[in-house]
């Protein structure tokens, strides 16, 4: 049996998903984090029923003591994280002027303050590990009725670069994958299709940076 452990913060049905069943399927254990405990029992089982050990844990990336607490649950249970991806990221749409203060605050919190927030706590249980973010187009080019949305995108891609300024020299791999148009089911930008780049980008540990976008 694997020891290899995959942290996902921000579990949903699509990327987190399939990034969980493509690891899992290399001999990955998967730890999940989200707000809903009805929808991590449904992803541990979907997961199971393809032979994945599969555990949800339930904590809020909006809330720094709500995560720190399910990322030490995780921690207790398995000793150690080989790979974390962070795929939560909040914004309400709305051009900049019509956006409120608290509403940029509150989408920035999840978008990269939780990124931030789940690093600081899975790096002490790390060797040689790999850090996933989940990117996108919006950092690089800005679009004004997703303005929050774009600016938690491009400080996430910001932090991305500082810390594998910081991390590399220590062995840990930071990665992000700048996904340049919307995820859909069924096309290139498939969720299937990015789990298996993160899963290469894992295996590489090479680009701080990965762009995916349709050739």
């Amino acid at each position: 049996m694997s020891d290899k452990i995959l942290l996902i913060v921000g579990a949903g049905p699509g990327i987190s998903l399939k990034t969980a069943r493509k690891f899992g399927k290399e001999g990955f254990k998967v730890a999940l984090i989200s707000r809903s405990m009805e929808s991590l029992q449904k992803y541990e089982n979907e997961l199971e029923n393809d032979g994945i050990e599969a555990k949800g844990f339930p904590g809020d990336v909006s809330s720094v003591e709500s995560l720190k607490t399910a990322i030490e649950t995780v921690i207790k249970t398995y000793g150690k994280i080989d790979v974390l991806l962070y795929n939560a990221a909040s914004g309400k749409p709305g051009k900049p002027t019509i956006l409120s203060e608290d509403q940029l605050v509150e989408d920035f919190k999840v978008s990269v303050i939780g990124a931030l927030t789940s690093i600081k706590e899975v790096v002490p249980y790390m060797e040689n590990g790999t850090i996933l973010l989940t990117g996108g187009g919006l950092a690089l080019y800005p679009y004004a009725d997703y303005s929050s949305l774009a600016i938690g995108k491009a400080g996430l891609r910001n932090l991305a670069y500082s810390l594998h300024q910081e991390l590399s020299p220590k062995g840990i791999y930071v990665g992000t994958l700048t996904i340049k148009g919307f995820v859909k089911e069924g096309t290139y930008f498939s969720s299937e299709n990015i789990a298996e780049s993160f899963y290469h980008m894992y295996e590489n540990r090479k680009d701080v940076e990965v762009s995916f976008e349709e050739k």
